[in-house]
């Protein structure tokens, strides 16, 4: 599935991704994050599951860090 970490690189050698990228992450964090473990503003693996089926047809395959560098670009580019 998703690789957080080559996601996270991608996006920390992009600084004009910064600010997009921190908005979305607190927007799609379920509510009360805060108070659930592992304490982190990350989308529930369910809306992940989601995503993936709606992107790619299923849940099996891979979402690519490509994929979700475009994703952000747009964000971006859509304010």
């Amino acid at each position: 599935m998703l690789s957080g970490a080559s996601i996270v690189l991608a996006v920390t050698v992009r600084p004009r991704l910064w600010f997009v990228t921190v908005a979305q992450i607190f927007r799609l964090a379920p509510s009360k994050w805060w108070a659930r473990a592992p304490f982190l503003p990350i989308p529930s693996k369910k809306y992940i599951r989601f995503r993936a089926q709606t992107q790619y047809g299923g849940h099996s395959a891979p979402i690519e860090t490509k994929d979700v560098l475009s994703y952000l670009y747009w964000l971006r580019d859509f304010r």
